[in-house]
């Protein structure tokens, strides 16, 4: 008897000290769980020249290894204030980004006073992937409320999504409520950090979505020696070879697996050839629909093998051509050669003045966000413009750019009887083709006769005719009717200058 009550007594004291640990990680983990306010003036999808109206908003960060706050990019991003609150502080610090990766949605914060972190230890990121209906707790500031908010859930699954283009990463999805605010909060399955809350879908749906420690440590060793270079990527055009009349027509024998390179992406010194298989990535069988098998029970796009095995800008690979197995060494860029990018990557865009006219370059995001408040500009812009047609084609030669009108005609005795331009693509100056913004301004600068002609791409698009000897003093009132401070952005100034 005296021994089970000795042995009681021990594992009663066993639980309590458990116990007792279990609540320090907890409130360990609470402690670490940060409150961010910011001030951001992004881009002006209309003026270029200028940024938007300022926007407070508010989302959640988490304490990490040297002293630093991780968030999501859209959280900070283009923020000229930044400040952070500790779970049961009255007290904003202020803090600037250190690094920012908008295609992942990560961001590095470092604080003007790091004794915050004296008493704020960095929460416990877990080494592996969570399984399928792990528990998981996502802290944050969502609106609604000031302090703190817990919510519980489970992993429903875990993918190899895009995140904006061209940016492919793991994604967790989870059913613990997340919202607005949330972002930047840690998820955490027992006292260990899973990853990172960035996003929802929809409303009222529990669906929530995770960015996982392994992007989270792929980004952070990117940033070790002070930049940020980005995702490594395979961007050739291949398909599924699931048809049997393709994998006839391309001669793929029975039982090979694969996918089939249509347009190897054009990169330096790449070995790929139209109609080979990837049939591997490292020593990774890939099947007929472009999936791996990673673990015992998950299996996502094969894509994720690259951040995986890429080293020195390569990546091994196998493919099958013409009957033979061939192991390559496959280059990997961070972003595909496009004629029109995919974002501006946190940065502001280009553009340049000239007379009543608003020129700028076209990003995909912005062509979206255009969109949805343009409906009628882009109606416009769907007859025919290459803005859609050729969205995701390459450019047809080195440095290739679309150009684009960015605005409504500026309000000038020059633009009477013209109809608004925005969102048409530039075809030539003067008869001449332009190549780019640069060579746009070129154009423009080297001018010499009485008139401008600017001719647009697609049938039907009017001539507008500006008279060469009036826009300079067009371009000035212009410039002082609007606030517009200068006629372009600093590269193409330089260019303009350069007489």
């Amino acid at each position: 008897m005296q021994l089970i009550r000795h042995a009681v007594l021990a594992g009663l004291a066993l639980c309590a000290a458990f116990s007792a640990c279990a609540a320090d990680a907890v409130a360990n983990v609470e402690n670490s769980v940060v409150k961010i306010f910011t001030t951001s003036r992004g881009p002006d999808l209309l003026r270029p020249w200028g940024k938007s109206a300022p926007r407070e908003s508010t989302g959640s960060g988490v304490v990490i290894d040297g002293k630093r706050i991780l968030t999501n990019a859209h959280v900070v991003a283009y923020a000229s204030q930044v400040q952070v609150q500790g779970n049961q502080s009255g007290e904003k610090i202020g803090a600037r980004v250190e690094f920012i990766a908008p295609g992942i949605d990560l961001a590095v914060l470092k604080l003007e006073d790091e004794s915050f972190f004296d008493s704020r230890p960095p929460v416990k990121r877990a080494a592996k992937l969570p399984a399928v209906k792990d528990g998981v707790m996502a802290y944050g500031y969502p609106t609604g409320g000031t302090s703190l908010s817990i919510t519980k859930g489970i992993v429903s699954r875990i993918e190899f999504v895009s995140y904006s283009f061209p940016t492919q990463g793991l994604r967790i999805q989870i059913d613990a409520a997340i919202n607005p605010g949330n972002s930047g909060g840690p998820a955490l399955s027992g006292d260990e950090m899973m990853g990172l809350a960035f996003a929802r879908l929809g409303a009222g749906d529990n669906i929530g979505y995770i960015i996982p420690n392994e992007e989270i440590d792929l980004f952070l060793a990117d940033i070790a020696d002070g930049r940020y270079d980005g995702k490594p990527g395979l961007f050739e055009g291949a398909q599924v070879l699931q048809n049997p009349a393709l994998r006839a027509y391309a001669k793929v024998p029975k039982g090979v697996a694969g996918l089939l390179v249509v347009t190897p992406q054009p990169t330096p010194g790449t070995p790929l050839k139209p109609m080979d298989v990837l049939t591997h990535i490292g020593d990774v069988q890939i099947d007929d629909e472009g999936m791996v098998r990673i673990g015992d029970n998950l299996r996502v796009r094969s894509g994720y093998l690259v951040q995986q095995l890429a080293r020195n800008g390569s990546v091994p690979v196998q493919v099958l051509r013409d009957g033979k197995q061939l192991a390559l060494k496959l280059p990997v860029v961070v972003q595909p050669d496009l004629l029109i990018p995919g974002s501006l990557n946190g940065e502001f865009p280009p553009y340049f003045l000239y007379g009543p006219l608003v020129f700028t370059t076209p990003t995909a995001d912005r062509l979206t966000a255009l969109g949805v408040s343009m409906p009628a500009a882009m109606a416009q812009a769907r007859m025919g413009s290459p803005l859609l047609t050729r969205l995701r084609d390459r450019p047809d030669f080195a440095g290739q750019q679309l150009v684009m009108v960015s605005s409504p005609l500026q309000s000038h005795k020059l633009a009477r009887g013209y109809g608004s331009p925005i969102l048409r693509v530039l075809a030539s100056v003067n008869g001449t083709p332009v190549k780019n913004l640069a060579h746009l301004v070129e154009l423009l600068r080297d001018a010499s006769g009485e008139f401008v002609a600017f001719r647009f791409v697609g049938e039907g698009q009017e001539l507008l005719v500006l008279p060469r000897a009036e826009v300079a003093d067009a371009t000035e009132a212009i410039m002082n009717d609007n606030g517009i401070r200068a006629q372009g952005s600093a590269e193409l100034l330089k260019v303009w200058s350069n007489r």
